[in-house]
């Protein structure tokens, strides 16, 4: 009897060891994944500066490309400290507006998994705000244009986020009958990876972003015109396939 206890007992503790080695594998494999998706989303930004340099004049690739610079380090920052906690950050008892809790990254070994959704989201945060330097290039300052990449990257894209993709904002929460809904009671908003949380946001920042600023100077005087064609072809293929190969960590990462 006391020989199939202690068969018992090892077999527990071997049980145990196998639960935790398969645990600690795919949590290896999850975060191997993330960090190639995310990678490859940080690699868009390669593409964004290569399109945007070929399509302005020569005299303004500096500033283009500043731009870019400025939004991936800029903007990292502002999600270090600000961004992550909007965005992400649900409190045990969550407005359905905004998060505030995980402030630099303050929580986060209390689950690897943290660590690899703040790279992910960090990548896709960057790209939102890069989105509209192309549709202001060639007429904004570089101090404007930073001014822009922290409050989008510090309040509005991680807001918007919160709405969305948190599980506690008005756009997709749990009500009382555990039933995911929006503020208005209707089905939730269900945004796979990025289609309107990303570039539905990029993309008005953009658009308010050119309206603002106006065209270029001379820009519809037919006798001009040609002097406001991109002055690198090869540049805006090469950034179009940087782009595009990026899209395989965009989308496919959203599983993670």
């Amino acid at each position: 009897m006391a020989t199939i206890d202690s068969l018992d007992a090892r077999l527990s503790a071997q049980q145990a060891k196998l639960d935790a080695l398969e645990a600690n594998y795919n949590e290896s494999l999850d975060t191997i994944w993330m960090l190639l998706a995310s990678m490859l989303v940080f690699f868009m930004h390669a593409g964004f500066s290569l399109l945007e340099a070929g399509s302005v004049r020569f005299k303004n690739t500096q500033n283009i490309l500043a731009k870019n610079l400025i939004v991936v380090t800029l903007g990292f920052l502002c999600w270090y400290v600000f961004g992550y906690s909007f965005a992400l950050g649900t409190p045990e008892n969550p407005s359905k507006f905004m998060g505030h809790t995980n402030f630099f990254m303050d929580g986060f070994w209390d689950s690897k998994s943290n660590f690899r959704v703040w790279f992910f989201q960090g990548a896709f945060c960057a790209t939102g705000g890069t989105i509209v330097s192309g549709a202001m290039a060639e007429r904004t300052q570089l101090k404007g244009f930073a001014l822009y990449t922290a409050l989008m990257t510090s309040l509005i894209y991680p807001v918007v986020v919160y709405w969305v993709w948190s599980g506690a904002g008005i756009f997709n929460y749990t009500n009382d009958d555990d039933e995911s809904v929006t503020f208005a009671g209707t089905p939730p908003v269900i945004d796979f990876a990025g289609s309107g949380v990303v570039h539905l946001v990029g993309g008005i920042g953009a658009i308010l972003g050119a309206i603002i600023v106006g065209p270029r100077k001379g820009r519809w005087d037919s006798d001009l015109a040609s002097e406001f064609d991109g002055h690198s072809m090869p540049f805006c293929v090469l950034g179009t396939f940087c782009l595009w190969f990026g899209w395989y960590g965009f989308n496919p990462g959203s599983t993670g």
